[in-house]
């Protein structure tokens, strides 16, 4: 229903709850849980706009939007969510621990410990988000030919393309972006590198 907010940060607070700010847009005041990283990075009455990528979390009992400065961190908030077991609460839990890349990269190496640094997440939890997770992020089917021949076909290369497939971004744009980045890339075998540095470059 609402992909972003443009708008002035009139408040933010914090308590036992979570970390929420107010973005204001032409003349409606919007309150959005948002995770610590993002919190912290952000000053209230600042002179200029800021943009808010969100969620609405609709359920039968009550409404929530949830905002996110980077459009992959709301992407990867969206796909947690979507585990059985995974609220929004733990999935915030996650993303104040983890950047999205991280949680990407964990999820691709099955590292199930380090995410049960997250609070809340036991290892239980945290093999389940990888089982469930893993196929969703690199199991994507890649179209034949869909990289031009001047890109390395490595594992780390084909892996960031599925990845960034099931986040919801165009065949054109990760070429794109894979093009810019590549030359700067220091292993083009390591999937964290690559995925980290295409995904900033999205983010632009």
């Amino acid at each position: 229903m609402f992909d972003y907010f443009k708008g002035f940060i009139t408040d933010k607070k914090r308590n036992s709850k979570g970390s929420y700010l107010t973005i204001e847009v032409s003349g409606m005041g919007y309150l959005l849980e948002v995770t610590d990283r993002d919190f912290d990075s952000i000053k209230v009455n600042e002179d200029r706009a800021h943009k808010i990528y969100s969620y609405l979390l609709h359920r039968e009992d009550a409404m929530a939007l949830y905002g996110f400065l980077n459009k992959e961190t709301r992407d990867i908030f969206q796909i947690l969510i979507s585990v059985s077991g995974v609220g929004a609460k733990m999935a915030i839990a996650l993303l104040n621990e983890f950047d999205a890349c991280d949680v990407i990269s964990l999820v691709i190496e099955g590292n199930y410990k380090e995410l049960t640094r997250a609070k809340g997440v036991g290892p239980k939890l945290a093999q389940k988000i990888i089982l469930e997770l893993k196929d969703k992020l690199i199991k994507t089917e890649l179209p034949q030919g869909s990289l031009s021949k001047t890109i390395p076909q490595t594992q780390a290369i084909s892996d960031t393309q599925s990845v960034l497939l099931s986040l919801g971004y165009e065949e054109d744009e990760i070429e794109k972006a894979l093009n810019r980045v590549l030359p700067s890339v220091s292993d083009s075998t390591s999937p964290e590198e690559v995925l980290r540095l295409t995904l900033t470059t999205l983010s632009m």
